[in-house]
């Protein structure tokens, strides 16, 4: 069964496609997420906020939220311990 996690006003990712969480600071990744955009991958879940976390998902989509890195990798690691515990 997929594991969802919220990152953000009402949005939610699938983890088991998430392969990486970043922060939007650096060149490379501003460049990621703007080739993204030109190719319409980019989806933008900031609800018009700052982008404080860039997911990458195993289709090759960019995935733009406002919560932090360390947020969505700590709400990522308690859906794991909370499943696996069941």
């Amino acid at each position: 069964m997929s594991r969802l996690i919220h990152i953000g006003f009402g949005n939610i990712v699938n983890t088991e496609k998430i392969i990486a969480v970043v922060s939007p600071d650096s060149a490379p990744i501003k460049r990621l997420v703007q080739n993204a955009k030109e190719k319409g991958t980019a989806i933008d879940a900031t609800q018009g906020r700052k982008t404080k976390a860039v997911l990458v998902m195993e289709n090759n989509q960019v995935v733009l939220s406002a919560l932090l890195p360390e947020t969505i990798a700590n709400r990522a690691q308690a859906e794991n311990g909370e499943n696996d515990e069941a």
